[in-house]
């Protein structure tokens, strides 16, 4: 089936384009972009004005919790909250039960998300075996299954010997190390930002240094093994610093940042109601002089792209004390929405540089197909309404999980639909187009 999408503002970083053109799509691939492409033999999709088309958004920090944990999310409500949320591809964390860390773990999820026919699955796999910091896991067989990357997701690597191994055998196969990076002798048991508010509430806390040594430490053996690192979830200031000094050195280092890091602060523990477990992750939110780092950083080009690090939890499990409670929220339905609002819309990037940060330097980051709407590519795209305003209800997730912190609030900008190898996956009942 041949389907032109007409009318709307494309956005292709990777292709320099930025302007009003005509999308002709066949079967699942891209065939031209372009004015006044012909409409004959074609089903016509008008785009409203305003809309915006692009790359299919791409995020490469998701936790699908399958398999084991099915109480929290499946494959299948996972992709259903990522392609809701404007994603057609996502790439899922190895922290289940089992562990991903064999072609076996990772040939299930794979199949569960063929069966599911939503969003693409790229799986990661551990580090180590049972991601415990022992013993290095079959990186060689990993990839040959199908993983994109290794990470200890939610540990940091055990040791500098174990990262340094790592890093060179991932270096074989041209796949990064992403890095949960935090110093686990500082970190204690804490559980919020070491700082005023933690303070007065009686929370341990956890400097922004902690995670800093985490950063510094993968930054040098990046230099020593010349291996791809990136840096997952990024949120002190010092990390910042550190990344910024790798790339002018010519270090392989990336790094990502969360909407919630870029939006909240550690204010949020106090309101609008103390001791809120949904308020609790890992990276913790930090002070407003680490978010505006942050946010600094995403203006000037130091970070490379935007993932949620979409971490569901039962209801049951985070409504308990908060020293007891899990980390983690889930974003993938809200990343846009708090994108466009706290990013577009109060000025500080255009446009062209979001669809970057969670399109095209995805895409580059993990060396994945689409990230771009080149001839030949997958017809993976996102039509966004950047001026949809947008209230977010947690009941409404199409996630088996509620846990976030932006109950009620109201945003401006949203996705419109989401298209998958030219299917419609998602269409916004409260958007202007039909597809």
């Amino acid at each position: 089936m041949k389907r032109l999408l007409k009318g709307g503002r494309v956005i292709d970083p990777g292709n320099g384009i930025d302007g009003m053109h005509d999308v002709l799509i066949d079967g699942d691939r891209i065939v031209r972009v372009g004015r006044d492409i012909p409409v004959e033999g074609v089903t016509v999709v008008e785009v409203p004005d305003g809309y915006v088309v692009c790359p299919g958004l791409i995020d490469i920090h998701v936790h699908l919790r399958e398999p084991g944990q099915e109480h929290k999310e499946t494959v299948a409500s996972g992709t259903a909250s990522a392609v809701a949320g404007g994603f057609t591809a996502v790439a899922c964390m190895p922290n289940t039960t089992p562990v991903n860390d064999n072609a076996n773990v990772t040939a299930y999820i794979l199949a569960k998300a063929a069966e599911a026919g939503l969003a693409r699955v790229y799986p990661i796999g551990a580090v180590s075996r049972g991601s415990k910091g022992e013993l290095l896991a079959d990186i060689a067989e990993l990839k040959a299954a199908g993983c994109v990357a290794i990470t200890d997701d939610g540990h940091p690597t055990a040791s500098a010997l174990l990262l340094r191994r790592a890093l060179e055998y991932a270096g074989m196969f041209g796949i990064p190390v992403i890095e949960h990076c935090e110093d686990q002798s500082l970190k204690g048991d804490g559980v919020a930002h070491e700082g005023f508010h933690a303070a007065s509430l009686g929370l341990r806390g956890i400097p922004g240094a902690c995670e800093a040594l985490g950063v510094e430490r993968g930054v040098l053996l990046a230099e020593l093994t010349g291996s791809h690192f990136h840096v997952a979830h990024m949120s002190a200031r010092a990390s910042l610093r550190a990344v910024r000094k790798a790339k002018e050195a010519g270090i392989r280092v990336t790094c990502e940042v969360t909407p919630h890091h870029f939006t909240l602060t550690d204010e949020s523990l106090l309101t609008p109601v103390a001791y809120d477990t949904n308020t609790k992750m890992n990276p913790p939110l930090r002070e407003a002089a680490d978010r505006d780092a942050i946010l600094g950083g995403i203006v000037d080009g130091s970070v490379d792209l935007i993932a949620t690090d979409h971490a569901p939890h039962h209801y049951d499990e985070k409504n308990v004390e908060f020293d007891r409670a899990p980390f983690g929220i889930v974003g993938l339905e809200t990343a846009v929405p708090l994108s466009l609002d706290r990013l577009v819309h109060s000025g500080l990037i255009r446009l062209p540089r979001l669809v970057e940060l969670m399109a095209t330097n995805p895409a580059r980051v993990l060396n994945l197909p689409g990230g771009t709407l080149s001839e030949g590519a997958p017809a993976d795209i996102t039509i966004l309404a950047p001026d949809l305003k947008v209230r977010i209800v947690a009941n409404a997730l199409r996630s088996r999980s509620k846990n976030m912190p932006f109950d009620g609030w109201e945003l401006r900008g949203s996705v419109a639909a989401t298209m998958v190898g030219g299917r419609p996956v998602f269409v916004n009942p409260e958007a202007s187009i039909r597809l």
